[in-house]
């Protein structure tokens, strides 16, 4: 196969009928082959779940467009009891509890001669989209056995961060996680509904947020 510019064109195609605003093309010779390599078509308003893969750093080349590698990394954050001398508490005593903030974006434009990035083995990451861009991915191990993880807590955006709404609150998150999941395993080949029931276990959140998520997204 020749990587030209009427493919990338025909893959922007079936990007615009995907309702995730994206479509990736599987670069892998047979079935045996324990690799992660692919093409990804990405639109602007495409929402990639945050996540990280914990056995292998991640290769991304951008092709065409212009966007975002956004990596984050986890901090505590203290949390002030307003009730605490109520609940018997003394009031310097805080809640903690681990959330995501941004800690580096990387701007990919080809025009720019910026051409791509390595995501660290273990690094939160996501990307923002400006334009419709063509990105190349590599990675050691297949989906689902390659120890990928989805984020699914609290998110900080810090003031000085390019764009205030770039994330969303924990359902609008979670949406993400789902239509990452859905996508994944379409590209895995399976073509079966996804039950809310196995999401909630894989994801580890409650099924009747899943479902609610699942009934808003209309699946």
């Amino acid at each position: 196969m020749t990587i030209n510019k009427e493919f990338l064109v025909g893959l922007f195609e079936k990007a615009k009928e995907s309702e995730r605003l994206r479509m990736n093309y599987d670069l892998r010779t047979s079935e045996f082959d324990g690799s992660q390599r692919m093409l990804n078509a990405l639109l602007p308003g495409t929402e990639v779940a945050i996540h990280r893969h914990t056995r292998s750093s991640e290769n991304i080349i951008c092709l065409c467009g212009r966007m975002d590698v956004i990596l984050l990394k986890e901090e505590k954050e203290h949390v002030q009891l307003d009730n605490a001398p109520e609940m018997g508490i003394d009031a310097q005593d805080v809640m903690c509890r681990n959330v995501l903030v941004e800690s580096e974006r990387i701007h990919l434009c080809p025009e720019n001669a910026t051409f791509g990035c390595v995501v660290p083995m273990g690094t939160w990451h996501t990307v923002q989209v400006y334009e419709p861009s063509v990105i190349y991915e590599a990675k050691d191990g297949k989906y689902g056995e390659d120890g990928s993880e989805i984020y699914n807590g609290e998110l900080v955006t810090p003031t000085n961060a390019a764009s205030s709404d770039s994330f969303h609150n924990y359902l609008g998150d979670l949406k993400k996680n789902i239509e990452y999941l859905m996508g994944k395993e379409c590209a895995e080949g399976n073509t079966e509904p996804i039950s809310p029931n196995y999401i909630s276990r894989l994801l580890n959140v409650p099924m009747e947020d899943v479902e609610k998520c699942m009934k808003e997204m209309g699946i």
